[in-house]
């Protein structure tokens, strides 16, 4: 059944204006900064005489693209994730929901893994495009993999925050300005208490965990972290979903 939900929360992302508009959007910045990074990549390195000061046109372009994907799917995710539940909510079909034969965690798990699906084709996508690069030039794929893994992570995390934002409200606006004042807050808490000397404050930022991930890095304390990260929100979805149910 999770599959069954899953699938027509992701028919319902491609028949809607929205998530066509978003997906065009996105790939349209990512194209942009691909394209510049390989013009500046090739500007940058034919000015450097040095061995030891050149990089790999992997990790130049990589770190270009990956880095605005990082930042755009802090606004791409709110809206797309901010319908999820509030709109069953405004439409008053939440009952209905409620008295089909599924349990909550299979409802919750269903619309999480379609948005999820979706958010996934794009980084396939975009993965692709870098990849084009090994036409003419030799690509260090563990550090692609690490990226387009680090990416996906977060966008999954931003994902399991914004279903729970959207159980919370039945305006879908409302759910999407707080899904992202929430997530743009825990991005950025690593440059706010840089100072904090027990440093446990900047360890909830969603920044610092993804950011090995940039450098070609895996750690497992980092995967540890996001998925407790999607697991604690997603178990809260539920949670505020069965106080709807027994309220009725």
């Amino acid at each position: 059944m999770i599959f069954t939900i899953a699938r027509k929360e992701l028919k319902s992302l491609f028949a809607s204006p929205m998530g066509w508009v978003i997906l065009a959007i996105l790939q349209a910045v990512f194209g942009i900064y691909y394209s510049q990074g390989v013009d500046q990549y090739f500007q940058t390195m034919s000015g450097l005489m040095r061995p030891e000061e050149r990089v790999g046109v992997t990790e130049f372009v990589g770190k270009h693209v990956y880095s605005i994907a990082s930042f755009v799917m802090l606004f791409a995710v709110p809206l797309l994730s901010m319908r999820l539940i509030s709109e069953e909510r405004r439409q008053q079909t939440l009952p209905f929901l409620f008295s089909a034969p599924l349990s909550l965690t299979e409802i919750v798990l269903g619309k999480f893994f379609g948005l999820v699906t979706f958010l996934t084709i794009m980084i396939v996508i975009m993965t692709t495009m870098i990849s084009t690069l090994n036409v003419w030039a030799d690509l260090d794929f563990g550090y692609i993999f690490a990226n387009a893994l680090g990416l996906w992570l977060l966008v999954t995390s931003f994902s399991a925050l914004g279903l729970y934002m959207s159980s919370l409200t039945q305006q879908p606006i409302v759910a999407g300005i707080i899904s992202f004042v929430a997530l743009f807050a825990l991005l950025i808490l690593d440059h706010f208490f840089a100072g904090d000397p027990t440093g446990i404050v900047t360890y909830l930022s969603l920044m610092r965990h993804f950011e090995p991930f940039s450098r070609g890095l895996l750690d497992t304390s980092d995967f540890a972290y996001f998925l407790l990260f999607i697991t604690t929100f997603l178990t809260l979805t539920v949670r505020r979903l069965d106080a709807d149910r027994l309220r009725g």
